[in-house]
């Protein structure tokens, strides 16, 4: 009799063992799929002001060709650039492809540097700059621009999230378990000689 309620004592330890297991990990699991969903969702909105920017440099282009003996190699940059971004074939995989997601960000920052080219080259065209549709158009970009450095850093913050709980212990247990499901996310990184500051010549 002693030996058969050690055995059911010994059978309840285990099941409630088990129970406890099992729920913590589903804990675990459901967690890295809400924190992964908030990276899958900035990601979406820093896709949306990126197109939001793409969307925006025909009509500054169009505008730009107006202006007489304007340089054509610089709006042909600025369509140049649009085309590449435009050609890249991405999806929300490529959070957790560090490659992808920095061959997207070189694409994004030519397009942004030959933005900031036609940009500087307006100013010597007093004509166009003084238009109200170049200047609704500059304010625009200007705006878009802002907005891709907030989501972008947005986009950082919540992948460091998810990177953070995901190599935390247990939790890196059962990411492990999953695979590529819960795979640690890359993050957007400033561009090259950003950390040397231009000098300023007058």
């Amino acid at each position: 009799m002693a030996k058969k309620n050690l055995a059911i004592g010994c059978l309840v330890v285990l099941v409630l063992a088990a129970v406890l297991i099992f729920s913590a990990g589903t804990g675990t699991y459901n967690n890295l799929v809400k924190l992964d969903q908030g990276v899958r969702a900035q990601w979406a909105q820093v896709e949306n002001v990126y197109q939001r920017r793409a969307d925006l440099v025909p009509n500054l282009v169009e505008t730009v060709k107006g202006a007489a003996n304007f340089e054509k190699s610089t709006y042909t940059a600025v369509t140049e650039a649009r085309a590449k971004v435009g050609q890249m074939k991405i999806d929300e995989s490529v959070v957790s492809n560090p490659e992808a997601l920095a061959k997207f960000q070189q694409a994004q920052d030519e397009l942004g540097g030959a933005i900031a080219r036609l940009l500087v080259a307006v100013e010597a065209y007093p004509d166009l700059k003084a238009t109200q549709n170049f200047r609704d158009l500059q304010t625009q970009i200007e705006g878009t621009e802002n907005r891709i450095t907030v989501e972008r850093q947005r986009f950082n913050e919540t992948a460091q999230a998810f990177n953070t709980k995901r190599q935390s212990f247990p939790t890196v247990l059962i990411a492990g378990i999953f695979g590529s499901r819960f795979a640690e996310k890359a993050y957007f990184k400033a561009q090259a000689g950003a950390e040397t500051a231009p000098k300023v010549q007058f």
